[in-house]
């Protein structure tokens, strides 16, 4: 009869790497919703907050999902 394997114990290690990378496409988010916002003629505060929220959202789910 065979055992099961054990169970691999230990944290999960957060690395640089996903925060780095989450931080470069979090930035490049943000640089093309400028760009296309800037494209399409919208102006002033809200389109570049909306972005910002989007651009950290994206940054987020990256970190989160490269562990």
């Amino acid at each position: 009869m065979a055992t099961a394997a054990p169970q691999l114990q230990g944290e999960i290690k957060k690395g640089r790497a996903s925060l780095v990378g989450g931080i470069a496409v979090g930035i490049a988010v943000m640089a093309l919703w400028w760009a296309l916002a800037r494209d399409l003629g919208f102006q002033g505060t809200p389109p570049l907050l909306l972005g910002a929220a989007v651009a950290t959202a994206v940054a987020a789910y990256i970190r989160i999902a490269d562990l």
